[in-house]
């Protein structure tokens, strides 16, 4: 990896030691499963699942005399991956075989790319939690086949290998080591994984191994600007574990520099039920994977028609989206990060504050019911946003209810309860069940008169000054009207009554 970028700013994340205080350096090697429906040498089905073994060809399986062919749709992927993160694209690239050794790896080596990727340098920023942005650099995106998976629970002293896996195509997307917490490297796969959805070219699901991250983790004394020794942690498969394991190797890395003893570099697999990593070998180096062109692969070539026409197809991403809700709707930059980062959920805002009828609504009031209300319900649920019981349109008709008065806001609740419950538009709950709210002038003022009546020694209070009681009598007002009394009418005539306005 390079050095960090230039603007890297004081650390975000401080580990206290003994001898002083230290900064973690972090960088990610990102594995995406390429979405296709064939691997990337063969015609075998990528399909995650099925019975073991039921989803190999003769060249996945390594059988003599077969030989790989290309699969266009995963370079074309690839591409698109590339130009969504702000990347070079590199015209010329070559297949390269990496050498080892492992009983699910039918071929003995992989199929990769080393010195001439696909994919040269981009950027990807991130949205911190506190509105802030940060660069983190792309240092290459190379193409590759996965290896097998090998099952050691099936039998008590044997191996089983499914071979399903094997062949299928990843992105490997390696970022620079430029960031300095567990938090910035959270919000890098995250924001990693819904660029890669917008565009379609990886599902992002972790669970399923389709993305996964190598942790590459040093540290260094706060103000030092050296590169130490770094240690691997291999195929951490969550968001929270690559947080977790970045806290518990940075805080062991601290501890062997201060006891005056080298960290080792290596590689090492996170066990998140004790807390620890563990040793799993040491870490290879490029010389050790002895890679040289495959000879059964010619040099992927094309041109520059080839790139734009990929980049005319791509859909609009999320910092676009982002830079755009805060322009359009006059959103703040977190409320249109947290939008933004699933498309789905972005077009169902989108559809809210637009309207069907083109009428633009008030987008910081849309964001907030979405936001707030909306995914609140379903976090709750554990619905995703396609099975949300309140549609865009009936969210946004609940919206305009409130704002031409028609119900209260505190209304307003009780109605999206409803819709939630039986999915029917707020205006015919509000007809059905009597809830518009009441602007009648006289109607409030005989409420706000027998408030008055019941309570003559609040009232004398507030006119002697005491003007934070009016609150209580606006609930008070409220409740005898049912909650249906325009909130702004009652506390203007209540107001006038109490002869704190002119009459």
């Amino acid at each position: 990896m390079d050095a960090p970028m230039d603007d890297t700013p004081a650390p975000a994340y401080v580990i206290r030691g003994d001898t002083g205080d230290w900064e973690v350096v972090i960088g990610l090697e990102v594995h995406a499963q390429v979405v296709s429906q064939a691997k990337l040498f063969s015609g075998a089905s990528a399909t995650f699942g099925g019975a073991p073994n039921s989803h190999v060809s003769l060249v996945d399986a390594a059988m003599p005399g077969m030989l790989p062919v290309i699969n266009r749709v995963c370079v074309e992927q690839a591409v698109r991956t590339g130009l969504g993160l702000r990347a070079h694209i590199n015209h010329r690239s070559v297949f390269a075989r990496k050498n080892y050794f492992y009983a699910d790896l039918p071929q003995g080596y992989q199929i990769s790319q080393y010195e001439l990727p696909v994919v040269g340098e981009g950027t990807v920023i991130l949205d911190m939690p506190d509105g802030s942005s940060r660069a983190v650099g792309i240092e290459r995106l190379h193409m590759e086949q996965d290896a097998g998976k090998s099952m050691h629970d099936q039998h008590p002293t044997k191996s089983f290998i499914d071979l399903n896996r094997a062949g299928v195509a990843l992105m490997e997307i390696v970022s620079k080591p430029d960031m300095r917490s567990p938090e910035e490297a959270g919000a890098y796969l995250r924001k990693l994984r819904s660029i890669l959805r917008y565009l379609g070219t990886c599902d992002g699901n972790m669970e399923e191994g389709s993305m996964r991250a190598d942790v590459n983790v040093s540290v260094r004394p706060v103000g030092s600007t050296e590169l130490r020794t770094r240690c691997e942690v291999k195929n951490v498969n969550s968001v929270r574990f690559v947080m977790q394991a970045i806290e518990v190797e940075a805080a062991r890395h601290v501890e062997i520099w201060e006891a005056g003893r080298e960290v080792t570099q290596e590689t090492r697999l996170f066990d998140p039920g004790r807390g620890e990593t563990r040793s799993m070998r040491g870490k290879e180096e490029a010389h050790d994977y002895r890679y040289f062109p495959d000879p059964d692969l010619l040099p992927l070539e094309f041109d520059d028609a080839f790139v734009e026409g990929i980049r005319a197809t791509l859909p609009e991403l999320p910092d676009d989206k982002k830079a755009r809700f805060i322009q359009d709707f006059g959103l703040t930059p977190y409320d249109a990060s947290v939008l933004v980062v699933d498309r789905r959920e972005a077009d169902f805002f989108e559809a809210v504050a637009q309207g069907s009828d083109g009428r633009r609504r008030d987008g910081k009031t849309a964001a907030n019911w979405v936001i707030s209300t909306l995914f609140g319900t379903l976090n709750k649920r554990g619905l995703g946003i396609d099975e949300s019981p309140v549609s865009a349109e009936n969210l946004g008709k609940l919206i305009d209810l409130i704002a031409d008065d028609t119900i209260s806001g505190r209304i307003a609740k009780d109605v999206y309860e409803i819709m939630v419950e039986t999915g029917e538009a707020p205006d015919r709950i509000v007809e059905e069940r009597g809830l518009k709210q009441v602007t009648d002038t006289g109607a409030i003022e005989a409420a706000i008169d027998a408030v008055m009546a019941a309570n003559p020694d609040k009232v004398e209070q507030v006119r002697g000054g005491k003007e934070k009681l009016l609150g209580w009598f606006v609930g008070q007002v409220m409740k005898q009207t049912q909650g249906k009394a325009n909130p702004g009418m009652v506390n203007e005539l209540l107001r006038k009554k109490m002869g704190l306005l002119d009459a």
